[in-house]
């Protein structure tokens, strides 16, 4: 199998293509470059595919002995990634760059190339594995919990799960995967795993949005609609977030107050109690299957809000109406912000996700 090994210059990328190498597949390495700041450096485990990266990845091509290129993908990158994530700000979403990248960038682009060019499958060290079941090709979680990023590529279709090639999936831990890489020689065994959005490396995203956005004052607002505080910007707040709120006008109950809702036209963020976060059901009408599609229109599942959140037991139905999913998890989710990824699982079954537009809440207002 002519194998498009995707070389982040991280310790997973590099073990991912040294097994496909061992497995006998013809393989070629490959960055993808997704900045035009070419001085640009790493910081200890803030940012990637830094200039630092692509060499790390090329030094690791070399030690194994396949070809090695850089591709720009900057571009697209700028466009589905980047643009992306200020435009949800701006609607007063919560994006997850990680989900676009994967969607747009690793799962799309970089696949429908690496198609064009006749390889039959791109190889990247996502914790993920691939299993064939009754109706075709499924994904699902991988061995250790802990490293497991099914979540973020519940967005895959089955179409790009054919070719897609996963070889640390069902690798018990990542200790793992850095003792094979020392033992390979490979000079990133023990290189950070890289955290926070890639394209703001100082982690000051409120920062990096007021200086693409603007500022602009506006009014805190209670459930009510009375005005306790005042803000800079709507696009810096976030749904469940306590912190950074100027608020002149304490809560009756004396307790602490957090962001419910973001109202980019009017620019008013939404403050209330902890318990008005509770979330009795989301729903979407931008949604994938990871594979086939489930047969009923109405099902169980579990469903994760977050990469590293536990999945929640919950019933869905597939609206045919509104062509939507609607979830009712069976017990309140906490802190949902529409922009958010919903993954559903069937056991380690991914079966699909959908962008959360709407929520309701398990307290309405004035309780």
């Amino acid at each position: 199998m002519r194998v498009l090994a995707a070389m982040s210059g991280g310790v997973d990328s590099a073990v991912a293509a040294a097994r496909a190498v061992d497995a006998g597949h013809d393989v070629v390495g490959v960055h993808l470059a997704l900045s035009r700041a070419g001085g640009t450096l790493r910081t200890g485990s803030r940012g990637c595919c830094t200039i630092e990266d692509a060499m790390d990845a090329r030094r690791a091509s070399d030690l194994l002995g396949i070809p090695f290129y850089v591709w720009d993908f900057s571009e697209r990158f700028r466009e589905d990634v980047i643009e992306d994530f200020v435009s949800e700000y701006r609607a007063g979403r919560t994006p997850n760059p990680c989900m676009r990248c994967n969607e747009k960038i690793k799962f799309a682009a970089l696949l429908e190339r690496a198609l064009e060019l006749g390889f039959d499958a791109v190889c990247t060290g996502h914790y993920a594995t691939l299993v064939h079941g009754a109706d075709g090709l499924e994904l699902h979680r991988a061995s250790d919990a802990a490293k497991d990023q099914s979540y973020v590529l519940g967005v895959l279709t089955a179409e790009q799960l054919a070719h897609t090639y996963f070889p640390l999936g069902s690798t018990p831990s990542k200790a793992l995967v850095r003792a094979e890489a020392e033992a390979r020689g490979l000079t990133v065994a023990q290189k950070p795993d890289s955290h926070d959005i890639c394209f703001i490396p100082d982690g000051d995203t409120r920062g990096w949005l007021a200086d693409k956005v603007g500022t602009s004052t506006g009014d805190v607002v209670d459930r009510d609609g009375t005005v306790v505080g005042t803000h800079e910007g709507a696009h810096a707040f976030t749904v469940g977030q306590r912190r950074g709120l100027s608020l002149g006008v304490p809560a009756a109950d004396g307790k602490p107050r957090f962001v419910l809702e973001v109202r980019p036209i009017s620019n008013t963020v939404v403050v209330g109690p902890k318990a008005a976060l509770a979330i009795a059901q989301i729903s979407g009408d931008r949604y994938s299957w990871a594979g086939a599609a489930p047969q009923d229109r109405e099902f169980r599942c579990h469903v994760q809000i977050r990469a590293h959140s536990d999945p929640e037991p919950a019933a869905a139905v597939w609206d045919a109406a509104s062509d939507a999913l609607v979830v009712t998890p069976d017990r309140p989710l906490d802190g949902v912000a529409p922009g958010q990824t919903a993954v559903l699982y069937s056991g380690t079954r991914v079966l699909g996700q959908f962008t959360i537009d709407r929520t309701v809440s398990a307290v309405p207002a004035g309780v």
